[in-house]
């Protein structure tokens, strides 16, 4: 259908961009790109446990657990006991993640990205991207 080359293009590009960002400011903290999505993800959902952190990112746990017990190592978050389950942890950025350049340069991403778009506009585009979303999913699907 016409349009359809053009969107994806687009949704390409932005693809490109918003990986060259992350990754330019990942590397200017000494994150690798994965280690940064952790933390971006984390900062719009603190307190949340592993597994929610995990279902958020689209990993497995296992993979997930890797990337915290790095960044609790390197001192960019830290673990917290959940009252009345002590089987469970908490997920918290601390002040050094708070201050380091990907939590900046993703609150300049969340201001900046949708300028110029009308906020009337924005759940059409969500849905949108969500359908899209779905329809790559299931792709990838054996």
């Amino acid at each position: 259908m016409p349009g359809h080359s053009a969107t994806l293009e687009t949704l390409l590009r932005v693809i490109r961009e918003l990986r060259r960002g992350y990754d330019r400011s990942a590397a200017d903290v000494g994150l690798t790109l994965s280690r940064a999505r952790v933390l971006t993800t984390l900062a719009g959902m603190e307190g949340a446990t592993q597994a929610e952190l995990a279902a958020a990112l689209g990993i497995e746990p296992p993979t997930l657990k890797r990337q915290v017990e790095a960044l609790e190592r390197d001192g960019f978050l830290e673990r917290r006991g959940i009252d009345g389950d002590a089987r469970k942890r908490a997920l918290f950025l601390t002040a050094k993640a708070q201050s380091a350049g990907i939590t900046k340069f993703v609150r300049a991403l969340r201001s900046e990205l949708f300028e110029g778009v009308a906020e009337e506009d924005l759940p059409r585009v969500h849905a949108a991207l969500e359908r899209i979303a779905a329809n790559a999913a299931r792709l990838s699907r054996p």
